[in-house]
């Protein structure tokens, strides 16, 4: 496998951010290489938690710090998904890793989840806060197709520089080839979910993340195939606010697709279908929002449900 190289144009230009970045990078490149070398897998991931639990706390507090010194506006949006990652995506990484004890497939989700949380997260919210992408607040338009595309290809120039070219903003399912799909969940404060139905040809998703960690491209396997739903919701997350959103969302449900899956899905009525092409691949983009029911009490039903196994489609 070839080395994962932290690409210096990413930089941000600070310092001790940027160092940290290329480090973290470094840490996840090994544990790819170690993972798909057949090394001990178990040693691998326990070193790589207890390096990445202590050292992610230490860099998140140097960001943090910087965000403050800047007084930069997005910080406490910010700021909750680090704690959110420590917190809550570690532990539960963790958590898979010793209830299967370690098994190929859970190590393989374990590196496969680093490495699209980071890739997302440093491509979009960390450029956010010196400027070089941006967060808007675009709020109550999704039903405007204009507005929608423009969202979609600004997050996926902020994630994989590319555009993203709306070529059919009437999408009616039709195959567009070997890809990831994925649908999200996610209940809002205001008792409405929203849901996304989503596409990535193969080539764009392996050439796109190949292209951020400074190869031509990735090979199609597990652990590429765990990052694109980390990915697909950083991609959401940095839409420009489009679906009224000031902190990041709880994500109440993830499923990793079949190609019949998201047809059968697809069926269900979306009423904002979009199919996008870039230079290396198509990008399908559905979106519905409705209400959900309540609980005596009142309360919103959350479902905290993560079923399917990501796989490539062909």
């Amino acid at each position: 496998m070839e080395k994962v190289v932290w690409d210096d144009q990413y930089n941000l230009g600070v310092e001790v951010i940027d160092k940290a970045h290329a480090k973290l990078f470094r840490i996840v490149g090994k544990l790819m290489f170690l993972v798909n070398s057949g090394e001990n897998g178990e040693s691998a991931c326990k070193e790589g938690l207890k390096y990445l639990e202590n050292y992610t706390m230490k860099h998140f507090f140097e960001e943090e710090a910087y965000m403050r010194s800047i007084r930069y506006k997005e910080y406490g949006r910010h700021k909750k998904i680090h704690d959110d990652f420590r917190n809550k995506t570690l532990s539960a990484l963790k958590w898979n890793l010793e209830s299967e004890g370690y098994s190929p497939a859970a190590v393989q989700r374990f590196v496969g989840t680093l490495l699209g949380w980071l890739t997302g997260h440093i491509m979009t919210e960390d450029q956010a806060i010196v400027g070089k992408v941006t967060v808007k607040k675009i709020y109550d338009r999704s039903a405007e197709i204009s507005i929608v595309a423009r969202a979609v290809n600004r997050a996926m120039q902020d994630v994989f520089r590319l555009d993203a070219k709306l070529v059919d903003e009437d999408y009616n399912g039709r195959n567009v080839g070997s890809g990831f799909y994925c649908r999200l969940d996610y209940d809002m404060d205001d008792g409405s979910r929203i849901q996304l139905l989503l596409g990535v040809e193969e080539q764009l998703l392996l050439k796109g993340v190949g292209m951020l960690l400074g190869m031509p491209a990735l090979r199609q396997d597990r652990i590429v195939e765990q990052a694109a739903i980390q990915i697909f919701q950083m991609l959401f997350g940095h839409m420009g606010r489009l679906f009224r959103i000031d902190t990041p969302p709880e994500l109440s449900r993830e499923d990793m697709l079949t190609q019949a899956q998201f047809r059968e899905d697809f069926m269900k009525r979306y009423p904002c279908n979009l199919l996008f092409e870039t230079r290396v691949g198509h990008f399908i983009f559905c979106f519905r929002k409705k209400r959900i029911k309540s609980q005596a009490a009142g309360g919103a039903v959350k479902n905290t449900e993560r079923s399917g196994s990501a796989r490539c489609i062909s």
